[in-house]
């Protein structure tokens, strides 16, 4: 007698248990029925027996991310990585285990710095499979955002030849087309055009910043998440004035201790390298 199909709530219960915090599902269908991404990184072309996308997601700590660039956030970045990873493996494992064709794809797909700066920059977007799988919606910084951490969130998919249904479409966007994405980044990599919901992304200077923190230890960059004022999280962390990142440059230059900052250049002080930007208080 066969082994009896794992049900959505099956998998879901295991991946939490292996430490996902979000779990959604996507059938194929949906990347032909919406369009959003072009047909050589739809799922179909990157293993013709998928039927369902299943889509993990760890977040972010809020009090982390603001303190970027540092090395704390490296290490944030880093465990969450490895943790999408093998959460992804091992629900893969999972359904194979009983019978059903799985594979994990991995959390970035993209490689060294060097390699971002190519197109294309990835063989498959796990944010349009997010978005796809009811997770959120996309930004107009490209990044998913949720109800409950904003786009403060990495993700990782499994395909699976299992099919289940898919999860329900969120109704609205979450983004609220404040540009504060575009406004604070330090390479000026986001730029909007009249009429279009996403930003235009210059991935050859974001990928530039990226491997410049990275040789100082202190990447990401997180400016774009961490300004972002959707999220649950602003509320749990108690930091919901995103004015703070922009005044930044200007209160450490009159008063390199003022308080409010101390903590984030505290963080950022250990671990890593320093950097040209740097305030004097921390050199």
């Amino acid at each position: 007698m066969p082994a009896p199909t794992l049900t959505k709530n099956e998998i879901i219960a295991r991946a939490l248990e292996y430490g996902a915090e979000s779990v959604g599902f996507a059938p194929v269908s949906r990347w032909d029925d919406f369009a959003e991404v072009p047909p050589e990184f739809r799922p179909l072309a990157i293993w013709p027996l998928a039927k369902t996308v299943i889509v993990l997601g760890v977040p972010l700590w809020l009090p982390i991310v603001e303190a970027a660039p540092s090395e704390l956030g490296r290490e944030q970045y880093l465990i969450t990585n490895d943790l999408l990873d093998e959460v992804a493996y091992r629900v893969a494992g999972l359904l194979n285990r009983n019978g059903h064709a799985a594979i994990n794809l991995p959390r970035d797909g993209q490689g060294e710095p060097e390699v971002l700066a190519e197109p294309p920059t990835a063989i498959f977007s796990h944010v349009w499979a997010a978005h796809l799988a009811g997770l959120g919606t996309v930004g107009r910084s490209r990044a998913l955002l949720t109800r409950a951490f904003g786009p403060r969130q990495r993700l990782i998919s499994v395909f699976t030849e299992l099919e289940l249904e898919g999860d329900p479409l969120p109704t609205e966007t979450l983004c609220r087309d404040c540009h504060l994405c575009e406004q604070i980044c330090p390479v000026k990599a986001l730029s909007s055009q009249a009429g279009r919901p996403y930003a235009d992304f210059d991935l050859e200077a974001c990928a530039a910043n990226g491997k410049r923190l990275r040789a100082a230890f202190r990447n990401p960059c997180g400016f774009c998440i961490k300004v972002c004022p959707v999220g649950e999280d602003r509320q749990l962390f108690q930091s919901t004035n995103t004015q703070k990142y922009f005044d930044e440059a200007a209160v450490l230059a009159e008063d390199p201790f003022a308080p409010e900052y101390q903590d984030w250049l505290h963080i950022r002080k250990y671990g890593g390298f320093q950097l040209p930007e740097d305030p004097v208080s921390i050199r």
